[in-house]
């Protein structure tokens, strides 16, 4: 049986294996980035990619914009800012520790986070949203309070593009997985 020609290593390990990932592990893989079946598909589309900096400008390529209907499909795979996110995978591994300064917060600031929370899962019918890593409980509720004043219409596209934010951070994640 002849060899299937391969695609030559890039030198680094992590972007090797997503280049060799199948089509089917790709897509699970890249969907714990961003579940957001258009988005997976054209950089699955793309590959092999030759570096890091090549994937990570067609993810967001192809995260920007979002559409509404994509915004509220990923928005269901992702828990409630300040809440643990429950499960040993790598999506809820990965968002525990996008959350760990709001998590460390405190009884003071758990509280402030889930009414905060509440009005505006009052106001949009969704749940907050936002890249978490690496910013202050204190920041995170401010911009909480703050994105209540939005109308919802731009609040969607405030929360595609907080979208945008944790996927490009995740692909880093899924790169550094050797």
């Amino acid at each position: 049986m002849p060899e299937t020609p391969t695609s030559p290593g890039t030198g680094d390990p992590g972007l090797d294996r997503v280049n060799a990932l199948s089509p089917p592990a790709f897509r699970e893989e890249f969907a714990r980035c961003l579940n957001v079946d258009r988005w997976v598909a054209a950089l699955d589309a793309e590959r092999p990619f030759a570096s890091r900096q090549e994937l990570l400008a067609a993810a967001e390529a192809h995260a920007s914009p979002l559409t509404v209907p994509e915004v509220e499909a990923a928005l269901s795979r992702h828990p409630r800012i300040g809440e643990k996110a429950s499960g040993g995978g790598t999506e809820s591994r990965w968002s525990r520790g996008e959350q760990a300064a709001v998590t460390a917060g405190g009884d003071t600031t758990e509280q402030a986070f889930k009414a905060a929370n509440a009005a505006y899962e009052e106001r949009f019918g969704h749940i907050y949203l936002v890249c978490a890593s690496g910013r202050s409980p204190e920041d995170l509720l401010g911009d909480l309070e703050a994105r209540l004043d939005n109308d919802p219409e731009r609040e969607k596209r405030v929360v595609g593009e907080e979208f945008r934010k944790i996927a490009l951070l995740r692909v880093e994640k899924v790169l550094d997985e050797v």
